[in-house]
């Protein structure tokens, strides 16, 4: 069974939103399966349809778009490794749900693939949409998500400091708190910077320290944005700025921006994605991050909020139950 969802015809042009509906498919299913052949069945076409009323070029057609759909669902496999919670079989014909117990990388999966279609049709009409309330404690926990990928891409420790903050804290404080870590800048709010700030558009703050606390080292500073408009937003040319407002003597070291997302993008557009936003994490390298932050964990390398994590994994057990009784719409994450 896989309730609710639904792939309209006139999106079997676009491979990645057809590899999505089978991951959605695969992971309400009740045998936790789905045939690659449910692009064709689902689409509202059905095979006795598509007998009598599509040509040989049409099929033709179907069949080529299908393979292109295929192979977008073994590049996510070999870019994730056993971050992937699906598996294809060697014939290329099942997509079976297969996660691991309380792998935090793998639901950190789900959560983005959810996230990545809460506006599509696959998801958009479904009784199984998360409702506001719900959406946005997901939204949370994949800042919190971000967090940890960003801390194991420079294999350093990682602060979340998207409003609303983990601890709580003001944006003056919280960045008083970061920067004790470093011998470079002194935070102090200048008098032409924002009243009341929130986060001033910087999610993640995520650093490699050299034992001198000398300036020079890896300062990464991300912006995580889970909204489809997510292409139009970037630090790029926000960060003299940010530094001009919060610092009376700015840091020297070098901000390496970053933009974390939840969606899977084509390698096509990645170059001019990257050109604009700056470095690029997004679902294809999130989880695979968060897998390897838990060895920067077991070594003791502080993630803020890491420890709210397993909340990504209970969800998604929830939300697959869900499917079976009725799609109810409670915050169980919450």
């Amino acid at each position: 069974m896989r309730p609710g969802l639904f792939l309209p015809p006139d999106e079997l042009n676009d491979p990645d939103v057809a590899a999505d509906f089978l991951e959605l498919s695969a992971f309400f299913a009740t045998d936790s399966l789905t045939r690659i052949s449910d692009i064709a069945n689902e689409s509202s076409i059905g095979a006795e349809e598509l007998a009598v009323s599509l040509d040989d070029e049409l099929r033709d057609e179907l069949a080529d778009f299908v393979s292109v759909v295929v192979q977008r669902i073994e590049g996510r496999e070999n870019a994730l490794g056993s971050a992937y919670p699906f598996l294809l079989d060697e014939h290329g014909d099942i997509l079976t749900f297969e996660p691991s117990d309380d792998c935090i990388a793998q639901a950190s999966y789900v959560l983005s693939l959810v996230l990545s279609n809460l506006h599509t049709p696959i998801l958009g009409g479904s009784p199984l949409l998360p409702g506001d309330g719900e959406v946005r404690t997901l939204r949370r926990l994949f800042q919190y998500i971000s967090t940890a990928a960003l801390a194991a891409e420079i294999q350093g420790v990682a602060w979340s400091f998207g409003f609303p903050r983990p601890d709580g804290s003001s944006f003056v404080a919280k960045l008083r708190e970061i920067w004790t870590n470093f011998g470079d800048g002194v935070v102090e709010r200048q008098r032409w910077a924002p009243a009341q700030p929130k986060d001033d558009q910087v999610d993640v703050f995520a650093a490699r320290n050299h034992p001198d606390r000398l300036p020079g080292f890896l300062l990464a500073v991300g912006q995580v944005a889970t909204g489809r408009q997510w292409a139009d937003k970037s630090l790029l040319g926000h960060l003299e700025a940010f530094k001009r407002r919060w610092f009376a003597d700015p840091p020297v070291t070098r901000f390496i921006p970053y933009m974390i997302i939840p969606f899977a993008l084509e390698d096509l557009k990645f170059r001019d994605h990257v050109s604009f936003v700056g470095n690029l994490l997004h679902r294809l390298r999130v989880p695979r991050r968060v897998l390897e932050a838990e060895s920067l964990v077991r070594a003791g390398i502080q993630i803020e909020a890491y420890d709210e994590l397993p909340r990504v994994v209970s969800w998604v057990h929830e939300y697959r139950r869900r499917a079976g009784h009725g799609g109810e719409r409670d915050d169980p994450a919450g």
